[in-house]
């Protein structure tokens, strides 16, 4: 892809990207597009703060299988921590969160 700096392997070795369920979900308060996860990554809870209300509703994500960056330095959001990132495709305004296609147990490592 044009523009786009290319990696080598090793460093692509150094993301934890692994598979969670989301626990929990709630609205930021004083956002439009923010909510609130609690990702369960297999005996570990991280929470994250994303930006996907607009294309997904609370009740929609709860008990999802999710694919999130696990090992990203915490960063506050609307003054809450959050510690993983999900990730998603992004087209536009779309957001499409990336999935399993097959049910796996949350924590699995993705590569």
């Amino acid at each position: 892809m044009k523009g786009v700096k290319e990696i080598d392997i090793g460093e692509f070795g150094r993301l934890d990207i692994r598979v969670g369920k989301v626990a929990s979900v709630n609205r930021v308060p004083n956002s439009r597009k923010l909510l609130e996860l609690i990702v369960d990554l297999g005996g570990e809870r991280k929470r994250c703060v994303a930006g996907l209300a607009g294309s997904y509703e609370p009740e929609e994500l709860l008990g999802k299988s999710v694919v999130v960056l696990a090992n990203i330095k915490p960063r506050k959001i609307f003054g809450i921590e959050s510690q993983v990132m999900l990730l998603a495709a992004v087209s536009g305004e779309e957001i499409s969160l990336l999935q399993p296609d097959k049910p796996v147990p949350p924590g699995s490592k993705v590569s």
